[in-house]
C-alpha cells in the first residue's frame, strides 16, 4: 500500500507564501493498493481537488472508488464539490462512513445540503457520477481484494472524542497495516482504544494541531498535541508516524522546528506535507 497526502491542514485552508512547504489544503489522503493500482480516499477536504485532477490526468480507469470519512466537519468535506471524477458518468463513488455510535443517519443528506443551490451552482444529482452512500453500523468490514489472489482488505473503525464524534480507521492487507486517526481529543490520558487501533501499524497518521501549551487553552476543541501523537505511536509500537492536521496559524518555519523536536523523541516520525508519498 502507498499513502499519499493531498491535504494536511486543519480547520481552514491557507495559501500565503509562508505555508507552501507543508501545504495549505485541508485533510485528504489517498491510499493506493499497489498491485491492483486501485485507490481509496480518506476525507474530502480541499486537497481532494488536486487528487481528482491527478486521477484524471493519469488516465486512471478505476470504475469504482471508495471515499471514507472520519467525520463531516466542514474542513473534511469542503473539497468534494470540486472533485472532478465526481462529474464522470461511468464512475461509481462509494461514500463510506463506518463505526458504532455515529450521530448521523443519512449520509446523502449531508452532501446534498452543502451543494444546495443556495450554496453551490451544481447540485449533487447533477454531478454525473453514480453515488452509493454506505453507512455501516459495525466496527469491522472485510472487502474482497481486486488483485489476482483476491487478498482481502480488512477495515476497522473506532470512535474517538471530537465534537459531533469522529472515527479512526485501520486498514489491514496481508501483513501491512495503515491507520488514519484525525480530529481526536485524548483528554488528560491517552485513549487506549486508539492505541489498540494503531497497534503495530506500519504507518500511523495521527493529527496534532496544537503544542502542549496551546492545548491547555483549547480543551473541548477536539484535537491533540504533538506529544500525544508521539505517545500513541510509542504505546502502539508503530513503525512510522505521520503527524497531520496542521493548525492554520502554524507556518513552515514553525512546523519545521516542531518536526525536528518530534524526531528527537521518536525518530521514525515526520510532519506530513502535501504530495508526500509513503510506501508501507
Amino acid at each position: 500500500m502507498i499513502a499519499k497526502f493531498f491535504g494536511v491542514r486543519g480547520s481552514i485552508p491557507v495559501c500565503s507564501p509562508a505555508f507552501q512547504d507543508f501545504g495549505g489544503n485541508t485533510t485528504c489522503v489517498q491510499l493506493k493498493i499497489k498491485d491492483t493500482n486501485n485507490i481509496a480516499v480518506f476525507d474530502a477536504g480541499t486537497g481532494i481537488r488536486d487528487l481528482g485532477k491527478e486521477f484524471i490526468a493519469s488516465g486512471h480507469k478505476q470504475e469504482e472508488l471508495f471515499i471514507a470519512f472520519s467525520h463531516f466537519h466542514w474542513d473534511h468535506i469542503q473539497g468534494f464539490p470540486f472533485f472532478d471524477p465526481a462529474f464522470t458518468k461511468k464512475l461509481k463513488i462509494n461514500i463510506l462512513a463506518m463505526g458504532l455510535g455515529r450521530e448521523i443517519d443519512n449520509l446523502e443528506k449531508i452532501f446534498k445540503m452543502q451543494m444546495h443551490e443556495e450554496y453551490f451552482p451544481v447540485q449533487l444529482d447533477e454531478m454525473g457520477a453514480e453515488f452509493n452512500f454506505i453507512l455501516l453500523d459495525k466496527v469491522m468490514e472485510v472487502f474482497e481484494g481486486r488483485d489476482k489472489n483476491k487478498t482481502p482488505i480488512i477495515v476497522i473503525a473506532n470512535k474517538h472524542k471530537h465534537p459531533g464524534g469522529a472515527f479512526g480507521y485501520r486498514v489491514e492487507r496481508g501483513d501491512k497495516v495503515f491507520v488514519f486517526c484525525t480530529d481526536i481529543e485524548h483528554g488528560d490520558e491517552i485513549d487506549q482504544n486508539v492505541v489498540r487501533l494503531a497497534e503495530n501499524a506500519d504507518l500511523l497518521i495521527h493529527e496534532a494541531q496544537y503544542t502542549s501549551e496551546e492545548l491547555k487553552d483549547k480543551k473541548g476543541w477536539g484535537h491533540s498535541s504533538y506529544e500525544q501523537a508521539i505517545q500513541v505511536a510509542e504505546m502502539a509500537g508503530v513503525k512510522q508516524l505521520a503527524i497531520t492536521h496542521h493548525d492554520p496559524d502554524h507556518d513552515d518555519e514553525f512546523l519545521t522546528k516542531m518536526e525536528k523536536q518530534c524526531q528527537q523523541r521518536f525518530k521514525d516520525c515526520f510532519l506530513a506535507r502535501e504530495k508526500m508519498e509513503i510506501e508501507l
